[in-house]
């Protein structure tokens, strides 16, 4: 049989619809197209190419002979495809492998494509999402492009149009993130300009468009490397005085001598060593905004002259009489907990009062794990054009090890190991072996801790990896799938479908 559009445009169409062909002429169709994959469905053919090549795509319908079809077919086309059939399992699939393509039929039996559309939108904003439907309405489409729909296909779909698609939306998703990181300014710290997904992202976002517009002092609490400087440059630039200075200052490095000289400058001669006239950052940061990183860090003398100059706005340098009226926003950063601090008698109470008008908590990297790869896809970016690379493939062994580590040293060590691993590999992907010792010893004690009888999440497992963890469940659970359902921690249900999709049986 001939392999045209108009054919699969029929074969595509939803169950239960006139244009269905009965069984046997859609599997001699399917047979025909698998066996003639480079015939042309139009002139311009849709082939994954070096801009669109390993992207991920996810089809997410209830209707398993559409879904088995539409995935054939763009496996044959070059994209690496996964399906499913529920919005629960789209969302546990999408957080472990982070798909570039979503294809989405609108009515799901759990939720609908909105919702999920939504929720993809959160946990990674240049996703392309395409949502099919069997029922034609204008204003849902017009709905769903709002939400950040990429487009909204109607059934029967012809598989040529989807081909288009989602060959153009990779291709113009790439493209702007490769325009974004060619276009920072050089010689800035650039993490800024990275929008992570998770939920606790989008607060620090709304957070910094809440406070930035106002004078209030804001206090900056959270771990090393989780990126407090950038959220206060972030501040300051939306606020009324981007125009005038930023100036940060590391009070973990300064001495208790030194400090006074460092905040409010001092004369010529004032102290030995005092050789010319210094100004002080107070003053160099006059209209602006004093970023004092780690102030915990400050000893209690130091404290007290912080809290006079906050006070008064005005400054005194060593040596001089003459006081000096100074206005700057003040946005301060710390590792620890400033309130027990100054409960410890470690940090003074009206001080922490002063400088904590509005606070900021950023949490570690272990806690917002759907960032993991919104950051490591752009610190890829940056490495490539640093080192002059052209990696541009993290496979799912090396997303799986992100994601079960720790990342104790938060967003800089994911930096780090990007740009080590980019460095290492060789060709477009970088691998396993690339990795830190730690990161791979941590993916190495999971899966043994799995081979060791211990009850997985098989959420935490993608691909050929949840196949293996299915396979040794239902082995002991003797075969038993409510059983192994529960080992899984999954419904029955949902252990059926992966079984089918699988192909596991009990021999």
């Amino acid at each position: 049989m001939p392999t045209n559009t108009n054919n699969f445009k029929m074969f595509f169409a939803p169950s239960g619809s006139e244009v269905f062909y009965e069984s046997q002429i859609l599997c001699n169709l399917v047979i025909d197209f698998i066996k003639k994959p480079d015939q042309p469905l139009h002139s311009t053919e849709y082939q994954a190419n070096t801009s669109t090549a390993m992207a991920r795509i996810l089809i997410v319908d209830d209707d398993t002979n559409f879904s088995v079809i539409l995935k054939s077919f763009l496996i044959k086309k070059g994209y690496s495809t996964d399906s499913t059939h529920t919005y629960r399992d789209a969302l546990q699939l999408f957080a472990s492998k982070s798909y570039d393509v979503i294809l989405t039929d609108f009515r799901l039996p759990d939720k609908n494509g909105m919702a999920l559309l939504k929720d993809i939108r959160k946990k990674k904003p240049e996703a392309v999402v395409i949502i099919m439907t069997a029922f034609s309405d204008i204003r849902m489409a017009v709905k769903a492009i709002k939400l950040g729909a990429y487009e909204y296909v109607t059934k029967p779909v012809n598989p040529d149009e989807i081909l288009m698609y989602v060959h153009k939306g990779i291709h113009n998703t790439r493209q702007n993130l490769r325009s974004q990181v060619a276009t920072l300014p050089k010689g800035e710290n650039t993490l800024n300009y990275v929008y992570a997904s998770s939920e606790e992202s989008l607060t620090i976002h709304n957070h910094i468009s809440l406070v930035a517009p106002t004078n209030m002092s804001v206090v900056i609490q959270g771990e090393s490397g989780t990126g407090k400087e950038y959220i206060a440059r972030k501040i300051h630039e939306q606020s009324k005085r981007s125009q005038f200075p930023f100036v940060a200052i590391d009070c973990g490095s300064l001495s208790r001598e030194l400090a006074g000289s460092e905040f409010f400058g001092h004369l010529k001669g004032s102290f030995t060593g005092a050789l010319n006239d210094k100004t002080g950052q107070f003053e160099a940061a006059n209209k602006g905004t004093l970023f004092l990183d780690e102030i915990g860090n400050l000893s209690y003398e130091v404290q007290v002259k912080l809290l006079r100059a906050i006070q008064e706005r005005k400054i005194r340098k060593i040596g001089s009489n003459k006081d000096i009226p100074v206005d700057v926003r003040l946005i301060t950063a710390t590792n620890e907990d400033l309130r027990q601090a100054q409960q410890e008698g470690n940090f003074r109470e009206d001080l922490y009062h002063r400088i904590n008008e509005f606070s900021i908590r950023v949490p570690p990297l272990r806690e917002r794990k759907e960032d993991i790869m919104v950051f490591s896809r752009f610190f890829l970016q940056q490495a490539n054009k640093e080192l002059e690379r052209n990696a541009e493939i993290i496979p799912d062994n090396v997303v799986q090890s992100f994601m079960n580590y720790s990342w104790p040293g938060n967003i800089r060590e994911v930096k780090n190991v990007i740009k080590r691993a980019v460095l290492l590999s060789k060709g477009k992907s970088i691998n396993l072996a690339s990795l830190p010792r730690e990161i791979i010893f941590s993916l190495e004690e999971r899966q043994s801790s799995t081979h060791n009888n211990a009850n997985p999440d098989l959420k935490t497992y993608t691909g050929e990896t949840e196949k293996e963890v299915i396979i040794t469940t239902l082995r002991q659970a003797g075969f038993n799938k409510s059983k192994a359902a529960k080992l899984l921690r999954i419904d029955r249900k949902t252990l059926y479908n992966k079984i089918k999709l699988y192909g596991i049986s009990s021999n």
